[in-house]
């Protein structure tokens, strides 16, 4: 869904008894919401939450190296283009004191825990919504001052304290051999930390501490790892728990919603506009090679050669020529002469023009349907003899590096496909098919069949204009 367009803004005032939970911007979730909370608000913010999360984890696959400023910047321009700059607030460390501020914070706290519920159910879920939370934890983490933190630590009783000056200077020889970025101009302007050395064995594995007597001296920059490991236990205990009691949930319209979040499709939507440029079908055979993303250009090749498609495969592939600008009447027409190759035309107006109309809502509901994400083509079934599917999720390997050899992709490109599909990684596959067919990357990683032809059509006409 166009979570942008077509979700209705909720404004809620911060209750006045919750202002003490939402005074910093960072948060260890450790107060559990109390005040009620509407059904429309509850799905705005988790779907909210759900965006902020898959925008921090695009941003690493984008190719930008974590935490770097590259990568922060990249969040925060996702963040403001899908319209969530209460999370960009939270980025800034400012911990201001403003309306707007609480409201960011009440967001970010309630979304948390709405995505609990929805991330408990499976070890698979609890390791994914349990890494993006530590990161977006880090984010906010290293936009604190030291005077921040401070705040921080003293909010949720974390008994951690600066070493004094004296003890700094006796150790400095030692803190700089050890500890990677420390110099004396740096390791006089800030604070280092005393903790027991079992609260950061990250940095231990690593060799990027001093220790001495049980106890690791590391930098304010590094007391964010003694955090994340008391946030991760915690949270991680929570997850389990609730799982347990998840049965004790008994509402539908909650239960719908937290079940199938993950799969739930968060950019934009692509029905049709009728006022984009139309797609002639006499063209089709050109645009399938050009533009067309993988599954798409499959099921194109198999109409043409079989003259027939299953049921799913006439849905997704009728919805994508839709919202790519096939007209009705030609749309109609393509599909015609296609079936009645093998079939003769009162067949074809029997079985299978009904539910043609309907995809352009003609019949039945009168709703024009939106095309499918590739998260709802990734988590399809797929039958025998059906042609439909993610070619990167459902194709056998071997078959999969036949059909990417006769499509012309080099062998080196090829293998980094395969390398991302054996690693389950099959939307991020798809975008490096494109940037293989096209000569560069696209500006967004692939996550939608229709995202994959505008953004191809853009380049083209892009390169075209430059000529």
């Amino acid at each position: 869904m166009d979570t942008n367009a077509r979700r209705r803004r909720i404004h809620t005032a911060v209750v006045s008894t919750d202002a003490g939970i939402y005074n910093h911007d960072l948060s260890l979730y450790s107060d559990f919401p109390k005040n009620p909370l509407g059904l429309p608000e509850f799905e705005e913010l988790a779907l909210e939450r759900l965006q902020l999360l898959r925008i921090i984890e695009n941003a690493a696959l984008k190719g930008h190296k974590m935490y770097s400023d590259d990568w922060r910047n990249c969040i925060k321009e996702d963040l403001v283009k899908n319209n969530l700059k209460k999370y960009v607030r939270l980025m800034n460390g400012a911990n201001g004191q403003g309306g707007a501020d609480f409201q960011a914070r009440r967001a970010d706290h309630l979304s948390h825990y709405i995505l609990r519920l929805a991330y408990c159910r499976s070890e698979d879920l609890r390791r994914w919504f349990l890494s993006r939370e530590m990161e977006w934890f880090k984010i906010k983490f290293m936009a604190q001052t030291s005077a921040g933190v401070m705040q921080f630590l003293n909010i949720n009783s974390l008994k951690y304290m600066p070493i004094s000056n004296d003890i700094k200077d006796d150790i400095k020889s030692e803190l700089m051999d050890s500890t990677p970025g420390l110099s004396h101009a740096v390791l006089s302007t800030i604070d280092i930390y005393k903790v027991p050395f079992t609260d950061v064995l990250p940095l231990i594995k690593s060799r990027r501490t001093y220790l001495k007597e049980g106890y690791a001296f590391i930098p304010m920059s590094d007391l964010v790892v003694c955090i994340q490991s008391k946030f991760r236990a915690t949270l991680s205990e929570s997850l389990n728990q609730i799982n347990h009691r998840l049965s004790n949930v008994d509402d539908d319209r909650l239960n719908d919603l937290l079940c199938n979040l993950h799969n739930t499709y968060t950019g934009k939507e692509y029905i049709e506009n009728p006022n984009k440029d139309a797609v002639d079908i006499g063209d089709l055979n050109d645009y399938s090679k050009k533009h067309f993303p993988l599954c798409m250009r499959h099921l194109h090749e198999v109409l043409r050669a079989n003259h027939h498609l299953r049921h799913s495969g006439r849905l997704i592939y009728g919805l994508f020529l839709k919202s790519i600008g096939v007209l009705y009447e030609q749309f109609i027409e393509f599909w015609r002469q296609e079936f009645t190759k093998i079939m003769d035309n009162n067949k074809f107006d029997k079985d299978y023009l009904y539910n043609f109309n309907h995809q352009f809502g003609k019949v039945g509901k009168m709703v024009s349907y939106a095309p499918y994400s590739c998260i709802k083509i990734i988590m399809g079934n797929v039958g025998p003899g059906e042609a439909h599917g993610c070619p990167f999720k459902h194709w056998d390997v071997s078959y999969l590096k036949t059909k990417l050899n006769e499509y012309g992709g080099t062998q080196e490109s090829i293998q980094e496909v395969i390398n991302l599909v054996t690693n389950g990684h099959y939307q991020i596959a798809c975008t490096k098919y494109f940037e293989c067919a096209h000569g560069q990357p696209p500006v967004n990683s692939i996550n939608h069949p229709n995202q994959y032809f505008e953004e191809s059509m853009t380049l083209i006409k892009g390169r075209n204009k430059d000529k």
